[in-house]
């Protein structure tokens, strides 16, 4: 029988999951179906639960991570660090929560784009559910320093406090608002805000760019979004979209449905020539 997946989202019919996850299925010899489903703002959890009825596992997007935390009847270590949710496993009655954000966001950074991590100062943009499944895997890499910046400073202070105490050895993680960044320059920018679905910029100061620095947004698109534009504009060095963090966390979840990991590179190489 076909197993079934899908892609919880508001708006969804953007996505590039579906195609992503069947590019998998054909590398690894996997019989499934996945499909995106868009799952009303007042409703994610009774469209979760009717789907779980049949199917086996699913992908959770904007905005529904943080509400998927909290639907979950089991948490992966990774995902209770984080508070967020954006893998779903249907087994035995439960609903089992993971979190293959982060993983993905490293292995694009690491494996596909050269950058290395240990010794870098990170400045992560955003404290919702996209910076909180990237924290702990990033300071995984053992940064110089980790700065989370947010329009709501208590937000970013509070995260960084939750994630300084479960990694005291890893390096300072701190906590701020946008212009306390004035004057500080960092060696990686993540954009992990969604201000870039709406065109739009976070309110960053001048001159956070160090001169090698790498600009990576989350978010992805045609062309450079608003804030790899203006990354470019304030010298830094290079600058990528989240594709290839899309990519990689997808085929960390299809390892956690499936037990095979599928090989990212040659999709992405398809997708950006296509793009």
């Amino acid at each position: 029988m076909t197993d079934r997946y899908a892609v919880f989202g508001n708006p969804i019919a953007h996505s590039k999951s579906p195609a992503i996850h069947a590019d998998f299925a054909r590398q690894t010899a996997q019989d499934l179906v996945y499909e995106a489903l868009l799952a009303p703002l007042d409703g994610f959890a009774d469209a979760v639960r009717a789907f779980a009825a049949g199917g086996r596992g699913a992908n959770v997007t904007v905005p529904f991570k943080e509400e998927a935390y909290r639907l979950a009847s089991r948490l992966t270590p990774r995902a209770e660090l984080a508070g967020a949710v954006n893998t779903l496993l249907f087994a035995t009655g439960e609903i089992v929560g993971d979190n293959t954000d982060g993983a993905g966001l490293v292995r694009d950074l690491c494996a596909n784009l050269g950058c290395a991590l240990a010794g870098q100062r990170i400045l992560l943009l955003g404290a919702g559910g996209a910076a909180r499944g990237a924290l702990g895997p990033l300071l995984d890499a053992h940064p110089a320093a980790l700065v989370v910046a947010n329009r709501t400073p208590d937000k970013a202070r509070e995260l960084a406090a939750r994630f300084s105490a479960h990694f005291a050895a890893h390096g300072p993680v701190r906590g701020c608002a946008y212009p306390e960044l004035a004057g500080q320059t960092f060696d990686l920018v993540i954009n992990a805000t969604s201000a870039s679905l709406g065109g739009e910029l976070p309110p960053l100061p001048a001159g956070v760019f160090a001169p090698d620095s790498l600009a990576y947004d989350m978010m992805y698109g045609k062309g450079d979004t608003p804030f790899m534009a203006f990354a470019r504009a304030q010298g830094a060095a290079r600058v990528a979209d989240g594709l290839g963090m899309l990519v990689e966390q997808a085929a960390e979840a299809f390892f956690v449905w499936r037990g095979v990991r599928p090989d990212g590179a040659p999709l992405l190489a398809r997708l950006r020539a296509a793009a």
